[in-house]
């Protein structure tokens, strides 16, 4: 017989159906026993009338919570039960895997324990609706975000994690040993874009692990996460790559509303906007000058950036005058960029970059590229770098390459932002940070 999921039941009455999910409660009563079993569908009440067969109705009570079960029983249509109106009247029941009492924890209570130690049982965590519901969103942003490329004529590329010399600096790296040499985990897919565009793929995206050894402990950080990289050739300005991320997330945010909207609202209590394009639009330096009106000061050591806190105040006048949850902050200062941006033409302090801020988050970094061979050199060194160790790098450019632009985007951070998630751990299957390894 093959399986039936719970959500299809209603279509099965009277019929006999095979349903196979974990025991979420078991209520036990003088001569009846009802089983609510679970499947990543929902949730149905399975009866067992004891007198019928007191062998089995022994083994049902033996069981604990979120023991893995196959179960075999008539569907039967009863406006009585509160839930789905559905009853399954038991036939057989096979225990796959009985569950150990006590649980570490219980995944549906009402109050649950703090999340790093929820972190410690992922697994278990990741058993409520909540969490399968965010992790069905995240597969349908990945979906149409490849939509979106497949229409516009991108090419997917899977770049190497495993490099030579450092990605973009020599900062927030993890080296490790490499037969009789040092290798470093990727930091950015930066390099690899580019050498595509030098390759004439034109159109590239890729969605895969990025690490950063950064020791920080904030709810917007992580050592190991899923980075979604773009590259396009033949553009004017960063406005050309601005452009076309502002729509690309417009369809992203559309297909998931459609599919998943109302349940979107029903369990995380957002009702998810489309954005609007375009999005508004600020220079950095006028952005600075919107966070002194406003009273804000920005740390001493940001020196050109701005800090998390100066994100959130930029959203809230960004929200404010357009009432829009997105901004662009663009041109940066050359002091707090790579030396790979390409500098605005007629102020060669700033860069032709932006990053996204969305509800308050920087989302996105992205600019265009400089692709003069000469020029990349020269920005090299004056950012004190040693030209040996990246030359390969430089030499994409040295046999004809196109103008070209794009962005990084944290898979986990849009993810949050969208369901407005307080913390990135929960937006993330299994999170690594400084002191997480495990599971």
């Amino acid at each position: 017989m093959e399986r039936t999921f719970i959500k299809d039941l209603r279509g099965k009455i009277d019929q006999t159906v095979k349903l196979q999910g974990w025991l979420q409660t078991l209520r036990d009563q003088k001569k009846i026993q009802f089983l609510i079993l679970r499947d990543p569908t929902g949730l149905v009440q399975v009866a067992h009338w004891k007198p019928n067969d007191e062998v089995l109705a022994e083994k049902i009570a033996a069981l604990g919570a979120e023991t893995a079960l196959t179960i075999t029983g008539k569907v039967i249509d009863n406006p009585v039960v509160k839930l789905n109106q559905l009853e399954v009247q038991l036939e057989s029941l096979a225990v796959e895997n009985q569950a150990e009492s006590p649980l570490p924890f219980d995944p549906f209570a009402e109050t649950l324990p703090a999340l790093d130690y929820r972190l410690d049982w992922r697994y278990m965590d990741l058993r409520r609706q909540y969490n399968n519901l965010l992790f069905q969103v995240q597969t349908t942003m990945e979906m149409a975000m490849r939509e979106y490329w497949m229409k516009h004529d991108f090419i997917e590329i899977h770049s190497p994690k495993l490099m030579g010399t450092p990605s973009e600096s020599g900062a927030e790296l993890f080296s490790l040993d490499y037969f009789d040499r040092k290798a470093y985990l990727a930091q950015s897919p930066q390099f690899y874009k580019q050498m595509a565009m030098a390759a004439g793929f034109e159109r590239i995206f890729e969605i895969g692990p990025v690490f950063r050894a950064d020791p920080s402990f904030t709810a917007r950080h992580m050592t190991e996460f899923t980075g979604v990289d773009l590259e396009i050739s033949w553009i004017d300005s960063h406005e050309d790559v601005m452009a076309f991320e502002e729509n690309w997330l417009q369809y992203v945010y559309s297909r998931v509303k459609e599919l998943h909207g109302e349940v979107i609202k029903e369990t995380f209590d957002v009702d998810l906007v489309i954005p609007r394009v375009p999005f508004p639009r600020i220079p950095m330096r006028e952005a600075v000058d919107i966070l002194k009106s406003r009273g804000y000061v920005i740390p001493a050591d940001k020196k050109g950036d701005i800090d998390p806190g100066g994100e959130r105040e930029i959203a809230s006048y960004v929200k404010e005058k357009y009432d829009h949850d997105f901004v662009f902050l663009t041109d940066w200062p050359i002091g707090v960029r790579p030396f790979y941006h390409m500098r605005l033409e007629g102020n060669e302090t700033l860069t032709r970059s932006f990053d996204l801020i969305a509800n308050g988050l920087e989302i996105t970094t992205g600019a265009q590229r400089e692709h003069r061979p000469d020029v990349l050199a020269k920005q090299a060194l004056e950012k004190g770098l040693h030209i040996e160790p990246i030359q390969y790098y430089i030499d994409f450019f040295r046999f004809g390459c196109p103008p070209h632009g794009g962005f990084g985007l944290g898979l986990s951070r849009l993810l949050m932002v969208m369901l407005n998630l307080p913390n990135i751990r929960e937006a993330v299957y299994i999170f690594r940070g400084p002191t997480r390894l495990n599971p």
